[in-house]
């Protein structure tokens, strides 16, 4: 959804970047590591229970995300292990921010269920990207998805920027819709499963 409507709006000023970044010498992979730095910079703000700051530099960490993928393709540098370890960071900066926000909600008293409810969003977060990951082992592209990363990346952002009357319905909503998107997914592979099981007979 957000590949849809709000990349094309990004579209100028990340081509700037992009070709700034390519002058420098700059690789994709550099970006990459850049990206994931900044998330462990914004987990240990968050940590500290300075919500808006960390958020704020999670904005910055995710447009790194968006930047290695651009530059990459612009430098013809793509390769396989950069699609890999772009993806394995990916889960550990999820992990990793919502981590620190464990730490920082286990010592307010009356948040148990911001707690319980960061550990189902967390669960649906890696279920979401697992069922792909496996569809795709069985040669099965799974392309549907109500919450990939970056919605989920986008709404998080947005509560944590905009205070906890905001955040606390996002993590509601996050934790609802990370876990259908997963079962979204389960049942696209069987629907697809399904129809070839139909065709070849």
């Amino acid at each position: 959804m957000l590949a849809k409507y709000v990349r094309p709006l990004l579209s100028i000023p990340v081509a700037k970047l992009v070709e700034w970044m390519q002058g420098a010498g700059v690789t994709p992979n550099m970006v990459t590591y850049a990206g994931f730095l900044l998330t462990i910079v914004s987990a240990i703000i968050l940590g500290t229970g300075a919500f808006r700051i960390g958020g704020f530099i999670l904005w910055a960490a995710a447009m790194f995300d968006m930047l290695d993928g651009s530059l990459a393709r612009a430098t013809n540098q793509s390769s396989v292990f950069g699609a890999f370890i772009d993806s394995t960071l990916d889960r550990y900066s999820e992990s990793v921010t919502f981590l620190a926000m464990v730490y920082y909600y286990s010592a307010v008293p009356g948040s148990r269920m911001q707690l319980v409810l960061i550990f189902i969003i967390l669960v649906g977060s890696l279920m979401v990207s697992y069922t792909r990951a496996r569809a795709e082992g069985l040669n099965v592209k799974v392309t549907e998805g109500w919450l990939q990363r970056p919605e989920r990346l986008t709404l998080l952002i947005t509560g944590l920027i905009l205070g906890s009357y905001i955040l606390n319905p996002i993590l509601w909503a996050m934790a609802i819709f990370t876990n259908l998107t997963a079962l979204q997914r389960v049942y696209e592979v069987y629907w697809r499963l399904r129809n070839e099981v139909t065709v070849k007979k």
